[in-house]
């Protein structure tokens, strides 16, 4: 786990580092939107929340402009361990391209569960996100939200163990609506996204299953009010499916406060509730995501 930490913190210094360097750019060309209303980086990637995607597209380029982010999240529960690392960009406010590597560690519930001490589920996840119209900031005088399509293809490197407790497939892929809107005179942000999906833990355990095999609407929910323009604290609730015989799936939710120290460099903080998770409940723990770009 150290060694996976500190590629992700090298990446994302090295990531500080070349925003710094795009200061000289115009406003217009890089870093022209207020800080935060791009979200930060989701579980899988894209920009969002922790674990609802939004509708707007990461870091801070505008129109004509391009922004970035990469980030490295960890998620310490009581049998488990979940940790992720990725990079996404944002071309022109319209196109964001994405990709990241989830790990899920078993750490000594491996033993019990008859995988093997530390046994590790590896995913990658490819993403992107294209908006359809409105804006999420900028269209005050409207109630219209910003509203985006995106697709994510999830592969998965343990075939025979997703066989083994009733997964159809190691490979799979979700698409989605997102819908995303920032009411700054009362200082609220919504966000909905219904995801159609057959992802068990979002894929962790594979797709599909004995129980389930059809892609499923679930949706995304974020709510968030910002204390002020560095920070924003909130909740968000995301829905899953239950494909597995062998274990119950049960939905998901965060209590999380985000931290922009500027557009270069965001903390974020949640107190996240997973339930149960291959048989093992109450997954309850704490969620930690740094994110850099420009």
């Amino acid at each position: 786990m150290r060694t996976y930490l500190a590629g992700g913190f090298l990446m994302i210094l090295a990531l500080a580092g070349e925003a710094q360097a795009q200061s000289w750019l115009p406003d217009s060309r890089s870093g022209g939107k207020l800080l935060l209303t791009g979200g930060v980086s989701t579980i899988e990637g894209s920009g969002g929340g922790g674990i609802a995607t939004w509708a707007t597209t990461t870091g801070y380029g505008e129109e004509d402009g391009i922004g970035g982010n990469a980030h490295v999240t960890f998620i310490d529960l009581p049998d488990y361990q979940f940790r992720t690392a990725g990079l996404a960009v944002g071309l022109w406010d319209r196109v964001e391209l994405s990709v990241a590597r989830q790990e899920f560690d078993t750490g000594d519930t491996g033993v019990l569960l008859g995988l093997g001490q530390g046994f590790t589920f590896t995913q990658d996840v490819f993403g992107a996100k294209l908006r359809l119209t409105g804006d999420a900031v900028y269209d005050q005088d409207r109630w219209m939200p910003q509203i985006a399509v995106g697709v994510q293809h999830k592969v998965n490197d343990q075939v025979a163990v997703i066989a083994a407790v009733g997964g159809q497939d190691d490979e799979g892929t979700d698409v989605y609506v997102a819908a995303t809107k920032l009411f700054l005179a009362q200082s609220l942000l919504v966000n909905g996204t219904v995801r159609w999906t057959n992802a068990n833990q979002t894929g962790l355990l594979g797709f599909g299953g004995d129980a389930n095999d059809d892609h499923e609407a679930q949706f995304e929910g974020s709510v968030g009010w910002l204390v002020s323009r560095n920070l924003v604290v909130g909740a968000e609730y995301r829905t899953k499916p239950d494909n597995l015989s062998f274990a119950s799936e049960d939905d998901w939710f965060d209590l999380y406060a985000a931290w922009a120290v500027n557009k270069h460099f965001s903390v974020t903080a949640a107190w996240a509730d997973l339930g149960s998770i291959a048989t093992f409940e109450d997954q309850r723990g704490l969620y930690i995501s740094l994110q850099a770009g420009f």
